[in-house]
């Protein structure tokens, strides 16, 4: 009876959060998009688990449109087989379409390196481990590269973090789209089963 007991105890916390969290549904800005926008700047950001990242940054309003795919690897039309060994070269990698009147470059990098994931633990995320799991961001042009050189310098003198920020700066020279069953993944597992993905339910928030 007590292990009954006991499992009452854990259980009963954690069906509370899953039915707030239910019946709160998963945030998605107002100004995202079902299309893919012309003309509008984009960030590419690697934060560990693509899932994770994108839905970070759907919730931010000013975020247009997104898709995740692969960046920085060795290799054309990776597919998720090949990033999955580790061996490619190739980051999970979210491009952020953004409208700059409503949210800037700095102000996305911001929110990546202060909440969207943890930019102090070197090539994994959490339980996600590997290369292809590295904090990175690929810039597309000097701009970029520079805001992102200021921002990394800033929050790691602010001491934001009690490690360094390990987050590489990397130059974008193609993005390869994920396949279609990884884009939006945490929205359509909810849609499918009527509750949050466990990963969102236990995501630490900062």
């Amino acid at each position: 009876m007590k292990y009954i007991l006991l499992l009452a105890l854990i259980l009963t916390p954690l069906a509370y959060v899953s039915f707030i969290k239910q019946s709160k549904g998963m945030d998605v800005a107002t100004t995202i998009k079902t299309t893919k926008p012309d003309n509008l700047p984009i960030a590419t950001l690697a934060g560990g688990c693509f899932w994770c990242l994108e839905s970070e940054f759907r919730a931010l309003n000013g975020v247009v449109y997104t898709i995740s795919g692969y960046s920085g690897g060795e290799i054309d039309n990776p597919t998720y087989q090949d990033i999955t060994t580790g061996k490619s070269g190739h980051a999970e990698v979210t491009d952020i379409y953004y409208d700059p009147d409503k949210i800037t470059y700095r102000e996305l990098l911001d929110y990546f390196f202060i909440k969207a994931h943890d930019p102090t633990q070197l090539n994994r995320q959490g339980v996600d481990r590997g290369t292809q799991y590295r904090s990175a961001i690929f810039y597309h042009d000097e701009e970029q590269k520079k805001i992102a050189q200021k921002a990394i310098a800033e929050i790691n003198a602010k001491k934001v973090w009690k490690d360094k920020i390990v987050t590489t700066l990397e130059p974008l020279s193609k993005f390869w789209p994920a396949e279609d069953y990884h884009q939006q993944y945490y929205e359509k597992y909810e849609q499918a089963n009527g509750r949050p993905h466990i990963r969102v339910l236990l995501k630490e928030k900062r």
